[in-house]
C-alpha cells in the first residue's frame, strides 16, 4: 500500500450523517457487476435508505474515511460467538489502496474483542476479485450454498482466534 494514502485512511463506525455517503459507496462498488445480478439481488446488496437504517441499527457498521469523504464501508453482527460480515464495498478509484484491508481487520478486531471465535460472510459467483480478496485474506468456503433472490449465495468462514 502507497504509505501516503494509508496514512489518510481513518476506520471509525458509522455515525450519524454517514447514510447518503455509505449508500453511494455501495452502489458505486456494485454498479459494474447489475448486469450480473437479479434485480432484487442488486437491489438487496446496494440498499435503500429504509434498508440502511435497519442495518445500522442492527449491526456494527463500519466506514474508511478519507479526505474526500467514506470510501468503503463494512459491517458486522454477533450472534453467540460466530460473526457474520455483510456490505463490504470500497469506491472502485480506491481498490489496491489497502482500504478494504484495513475495513476487514478492523471489523474482525471489533469481533474478536466481542468474544468471536468464527466469522462467516456470503458472496456472490461474479465477485471474483472479492472472492480472492476474502480467501487471500483467510477465508475458505463452508460448503454451504444458498439462493440469494436467484442467485447462487456461496458462504465463506474464518476461525478468528
Amino acid at each position: 500500500m502507497n504509505a501516503e494514502l494509508e496514512s489518510e485512511i481513518i476506520i471509525r463506525s458509522a455515525r450519524q450523517g454517514d447514510d447518503e455517503a455509505i449508500l453511494r459507496c455501495l452502489a458505486a462498488a456494485f454498479e459494474p457487476y447489475r448486469s450480473a445480478y437479479t434485480a432484487e439481488a442488486f437491489s438487496d446488496t446496494v440498499l435503500d435508505p429504509e434498508r440502511l437504517a435497519v442495518r445500522l441499527r442492527q449491526m456494527h457498521v463500519l466506514v474508511a474515511i478519507a479526505p474526500e469523504g467514506v470510501v468503503g464501508t463494512i459491517a458486522g453482527s454477533l450472534h453467540g460467538a460466530e460473526g457474520h460480515l455483510r456490505g463490504m464495498a470500497v469506491l472502485p478509484h480506491w481498490h489496491k489502496t489497502g482500504v478494504a484491508v484495513k475495513l476487514l481487520c478492523a471489523i474482525e478486531a471489533w469481533l474478536r474483542t466481542n468474544g468471536c471465535t468464527r466469522v462467516t460472510l456470503d458472496t456472490t459467483l461474479p465477485l471474483h476479485a472479492a472472492i480472492k480478496f476474502y480467501e487471500k485474506n483467510g477465508y475458505r468456503r463452508s460448503g454451504t450454498v444458498s439462493d440469494f433472490f436467484g442467485m447462487l449465495l456461496v458462504e465463506y468462514l474464518k476461525p478468528l482466534s
